[in-house]
């Protein structure tokens, strides 16, 4: 029975850790680049501040700060493939991370963020929406 009970519990614990490596990707610049082109249903979410978002962002962007993401959740699509990005892509990867724990299946972060992004050439918008 003891035996059991850590066998349970160790799945317990590592259960989790791979169902978010499972659909949680980060993706370079160049890959998100691809994935915009090849997926037309593809939601971006910006995870930044207001004031971030008109500085610079992807075109098509929702934006949804993290620190109102938990309130905000229903407005994202359990359906469609979700590239999440912030500035430099620590904000993005602690809520796709977040996301996969709530069961969303598709998720990309833009590893190096919009900066990555911009350094690279892609499009940007700038100014307020």
């Amino acid at each position: 029975m003891k035996h059991f009970v850590v066998l349970v519990l160790l799945i317990a614990l590592i259960s989790p850790a791979f169902a978010v490596a499972a659909v949680a990707k980060n993706v370079n610049p160049d890959a998100a680049f691809s994935l915009l082109d090849q997926r037309g249903d593809l939601f971006l979410l910006d995870v930044r501040t207001p004031g971030e978002y008109q500085q610079a962002r992807l075109e098509g962007a929702r934006l949804i700060p993290i620190d109102q993401l938990v309130k905000r959740i229903a407005e994202l699509p359990k359906d469609r493939p979700i590239l999440v990005y912030c500035a430099v892509g620590s904000r993005s990867a602690q809520v796709v991370n977040y996301l996969a724990r709530r069961g969303f299946s598709e998720l990309y972060n833009l590893y190096g963020g919009i900066y990555s992004w911009a350094q690279k050439g892609y499009p940007i918008l700038q100014g307020a929406p």
